[in-house]
């Protein structure tokens, strides 16, 4: 067995298998509440995003409107999700849901001008750290060993697939009525909420009263857990440097395409197929390689995916018709998707007990705040350069980033290291009282069942 891969099946059983998964009665709940919020949300984005383009013609402007939702992680996520610690993880997610889908609502009045629906929508997004930590720190309890790397590869794969439909449908939409795009948000919404209140079973609170220290605190620790421990940080700097680049396309598609759009191609068609490009590439490449390939033939893939994912958006350079710059995005998100699996299992294997909502919130704030950070910069440089001169050289640098990141990568002692230290913690009994690592794997004041299991964590999707 490979010290790298815990409670894996043997290699000739193979890898899990999706019937296994979806046999869990609880992830298909959480699975299909997280699709049916996921596509509404991508339906309002998309609306809005061209409706901005549309009223200013700005490419910074349409930028800034599909980079407001990446804003509540930029400003709170480690905090906002640290929450999700303190309170049981199903009443978390469905109160989240309830807030969002009001705020829909509200967003759905006619005639509110785009300002004040981008503000209701940042106010909106404010509740997505604490429900997306929870989601991420409950997945690791239902599912465990390779089922549980698959069940992250399917989830990822399904958030793709709901940018595909609700990107198209959005698009669709916003040129007749956006306030329905808002709406049919609202829907989806309390469908989720409804979902997991009947699908989900209560659990108690990771962190009960006994050993909470100040909310700050607790955040502080989620940051120091990632960025102290190598393997860890390794795994984030990866992760992070592969959404640096990978998001540039879907974010300036709208401007792309009614600049770029040429021969029989429209505007609108281009702008659908460079949107839903990266997404479709990501599906196929989560299913693909988490399916076909076993654990450790995926540990060894994971590095020279991460490298030909932003080489293959370099020869937009040469400034190829919309249709191809799609094709590229494909193959950039389907060579992200292929590493992303295992460096989340890798990830979920080296974090001990009790850190899991917040080392979610440390890892999903900077891919929310570096995918922000990039539409925005270079929809700021789209205005002086020209689009595919502004992504064929931020890709370029992307393959230096890379290929420094893989370099640096550690060794396979010190991976094994931080295994065994994050299981020897998760067996060891928590402190007693606030001055201990707040939420220590304890539930109720005893250890967290299968505690020794230091793959049960989730990092990143």
């Amino acid at each position: 067995m490979e010290a790298t891969v815990p409670n894996e099946r043997p290699s000739a059983e193979g890898p899990a298998t999706f019937r296994e998964v979806f046999a869990q009665h609880e992830f298909r709940a959480v699975f299909v509440a997280g699709a049916l919020s996921w596509v509404g949300d991508y339906v309002a984005k998309a609306a809005v995003t061209l409706l901005v383009y549309q009223q200013t013609r700005s490419v910074a402007l349409s930028a800034a409107a599909f980079a407001v939702s990446f804003l509540p992680w930029l400003l709170g996520g480690p905090v906002l999700a640290a929450l999700a610690e303190r309170y049981p993880y199903r009443r978390v997610m469905v109160a989240c849901d309830l807030i969002r889908m009001a705020l829909m609502v509200l967003i759905a009045i006619p005639s509110l001008p785009y300002q004040v629906v981008l503000v209701l929508i940042f106010a909106a997004t404010l509740a997505n750290p604490p429900s997306q930590a929870a989601k991420s720190a409950l997945i690791p309890q239902l599912l465990t060993g390779d089922r549980l790397v698959l069940g992250l590869s399917v989830n990822g794969s399904v958030g793709q697939a709901a940018q595909v439909v609700g990107y198209v449908f959005g698009a669709a939409v916003a040129a007749i009525n956006p306030e329905v795009a808002l709406l049919f948000n609202a829907v989806t919404f309390g469908l989720s909420a409804l979902l997991v209140r009947l699908g989900v079973r209560d659990r108690p609170a990771v962190v009960n009263p006994a050993h909470r220290s100040h909310l700050l605190r607790e955040t502080r620790q989620g940051f120091g857990i990632v960025f102290r421990t190598p393997v860890l940080r390794a795994i984030a700097v990866l992760v992070f440097s592969a959404m640096l680049f990978s998001i540039v396309p879907e974010g300036l598609a709208a401007a792309w395409a009614n600049e770029e759009s040429r021969g029989a191609v429209s505007a609108g068609t281009a702008q659908a197929a460079i949107m839903v490009a990266n997404p479709v590439g990501f599906i196929l490449g989560g299913l693909l390689v988490s399916r076909l390939f076993g654990p450790t033939r995926r540990l060894k893939l994971m590095r020279p995916l991460a490298v030909l994912a932003p080489l293959v958006l370099v020869p937009v350079l040469l400034d190829p018709p919309p249709l191809v710059v799609a094709l590229l995005a494909a193959l950039c998100g389907f060579a992200v998707a292929g590493m992303l699996p295992m460096a989340n299992g890798l990830f979920v294997q080296a974090l001990p007990n009790g850190f899991r909502a917040r080392a979610f919130g440390v890892m999903a704030t900077g891919v929310q705040v570096i995918q922000g950070f990039a539409v925005l910069v270079t929809g700021v440089l789209a205005e002086r350069f020209p689009i595919p001169i502004v992504v064929g050289v931020w890709s370029a640098a992307g393959v230096v980033l890379m290929v420094v990141a893989t370099l640096r990568w550690p060794d396979r002692q010190t991976v094994d290291d931080a295994i065994t230290a994050a299981s020897a913690a998760n067996a060891d009994p928590p402190p007693s009282g606030p001055d201990g690592p707040a939420g220590d794997g304890t539930v109720g004041g005893t250890a967290e069942p299968h505690a020794g299991d230091g793959h049960r964590r989730h990092a990143v999707t």
